[in-house]
């Protein structure tokens, strides 16, 4: 697969994830300065009935769904062409190694944006800062993700 394809390919494969459908994640933004991904207010992403707001577990796993993106596009904008079965191979090895979410303010809002943006990458390893928004640009929370990419 050519340089200029990989970026697409992985951003329709990670809309295609059984789990991100589940939670309704959309990847809008994709490049090798950031990563975004969107998804809509749903009930069934609830945590807390009484307040109305976004479960803790849901916001952690957005945060880390935006933060491997963005450690996968760090890793591949490494490589050139790249044959399907090597991409595969890649792709399977690469995992998160540790996540940290610092929830700042409730879930609350129609839409949720989460960007990601390297914060360091080297041959193995890759760190980055991920926070998640509401529509009102809302700071809902942050994160900080290592990811195992080499």
């Amino acid at each position: 697969m050519h340089a200029d394809q990989l970026l697409p390919f992985i951003a329709e494969t990670f809309d295609q994830m059984p789990f991100n459908r589940l939670l309704g994640l959309k990847v809008t933004r994709f490049d090798e300065q950031q990563a975004e991904v969107r998804f809509d207010w749903a009930n069934q992403l609830v945590g807390n009935p009484v307040q109305q707001i976004l479960h803790g577990g849901v916001i952690a796993s957005v945060l880390d769904v935006v933060g491997g993106l963005m450690a996968v596009s760090s890793a591949l904008s490494r490589l050139g062409d790249i044959a399907d079965a090597e991409l595969a191979e890649k792709l399977g090895k690469m995992s998160t190694i540790d996540i940290r979410t610092d929830y700042l303010r409730p879930g609350r809002g129609q839409q949720f944006i989460a960007t990601a943006q390297v914060i360091r990458t080297g041959n193995k390893v890759c760190v980055c800062r991920m926070e998640l928004h509401n529509e009102q640009g809302i700071h809902i929370a942050l994160g900080t993700g290592t990811y195992l990419v080499g």
